[in-house]
């Protein structure tokens, strides 16, 4: 085997295959990785009862370096490529809860700001103090701003109004493009040397506008199951509060119920006001969700959840029942987030459905989409 790929295997086995793989790697550089790596996931032998003996030590016996948390993550920042740093950062923290990488502000401020962390920050929301919180408040606003850069077009161009077929608009937007009538149009600018149809002029619809506003109520489970549906919920209420044409309530909960209504149109806020974790207690919520309808016929429910109900399942149920037979329009999403892949109590979610809950998981987009065509039924 080549040096280079025992180098390889001492990175991956750790300094404690010494005695198998003696022949110590070959630079300074991966000298300093296998000390870095090593301060992190020699844990995992600690954590296995595996004691350290004289033959692991480096040579010379100086031992590996006397990390500080922000001394080493200076030094993987500084050793490994940014995927790697990613991987080795979320091992930090779910793997080995080195909870000083969220709650030291040195520490935190060198950290990339990305969902896992975000998701991590929340989590730890009860430890967050002083100038961590400043930090914390940095990365949450960089997180939504790019979850809102992706979605909040087209989320707004759904949510627009229906497309009016028998009317065009100025407005250039690719959604509402017709391209019967741009063809019936530019049918004269056909060119025969090119056989191709130049398009001087092209047609859009325009669209419907509501003008009596929806009332959409999101009421979003915080258990640590939710963390990217929280996330993206937070987002999601913020596009809405920027609608005229929809009024929003939110509300987050778990065995406890917290009104964010005040701060739906701020998302960095709401997350600030947010825990991932304790129980759940989805008919508490619901309740307290039915105070705030004012129109029913005019009122969408939004319950974002796994439906794993720590309270009074006849109670969650009845809410439910009410609220659909006063008009009002339940949805229930097990997911919330870019990807809409849900862990759920199935079970229970088609209990829901029973009594007139309409239970998926959606990407916001799709929950635009949904929207949409409620909106344009009533």
């Amino acid at each position: 085997m080549s040096n280079t790929a025992l180098d390889r295997w001492r990175l991956v086995l750790g300094r404690f295959s010494q005695r198998q793989l003696p022949s110590g790697l070959s630079t300074q550089q991966q000298q300093r990785m296998e000390a870095a790596l090593d301060y992190l996931y020699a844990r995992e032998y600690r954590g296995r009862g595996l004691r350290e003996d004289p033959g692991t030590s480096r040579e010379g016996g100086s031992g590996p370096p006397e990390f500080t948390v922000p001394s080493w993550l200076s030094e993987v920042r500084e050793l490994f490529p940014r995927e790697t740093v990613e991987i080795i950062e979320k091992h930090a923290l779910d793997r080995y809860e080195l909870k000083e990488l969220v709650t030291d502000p040195e520490t935190l401020a060198k950290l990339e700001p990305n969902i896992d962390l975000l998701k991590t920050l929340l989590s730890f929301r009860g430890h967050l103090q002083g100038q961590v919180l400043d930090q914390a408040r940095r990365i949450i606003r960089h997180v939504v701003e790019e979850i809102r850069k992706k979605w909040e077009s087209e989320v707004r161009q759904a949510l627009s109004g229906r497309l009016n077929r028998f009317r065009h608009s100025p407005l250039k937007v690719a959604q509402n493009f017709d391209w019967r009538a741009t063809l019936r149009r530019n049918l004269k600018h056909y060119d025969p040397a090119r056989k191709a149809l130049v398009l001087h002029e092209q047609k859009f619809f325009a669209r419907n506008t509501q003008h009596l506003p929806w009332n959409i109520i999101m009421c979003v489970d915080q258990s640590g199951s939710m963390a990217d549906s929280v996330i993206h919920s937070a987002v999601m209420a913020g596009i809405f509060a920027g609608l005229p044409s929809l009024r929003v309530k939110l509300v987050v909960f778990d065995t406890e119920v917290v009104d964010l209504s005040e701060h739906a149109d701020d998302p960095v806020e709401v997350l600030m006001s947010v825990q991932l974790g304790g129980g759940t207690d989805i008919a508490k919520a619901l309740h307290y969700c039915e105070t705030l309808i004012e129109q029913p016929r005019r009122t969408v429910l939004v319950l974002v959840s796994d439906f794993i109900e720590g309270g009074s399942v006849v109670h969650m149920l009845a809410a439910v029942k009410r609220m659909k037979e006063s008009g009002v329009i339940p949805l229930g999403l097990a997911a919330l987030d870019a990807e809409a892949v849900p862990q759920y109590d199935a079970q229970m979610a088609q209990r829901l459905v029973d009594v007139g809950m309409e239970v998926a998981a959606l990407t916001p987009k799709q929950l635009a989409g949904w929207l949409s065509r409620i909106v344009a039924l009533r």
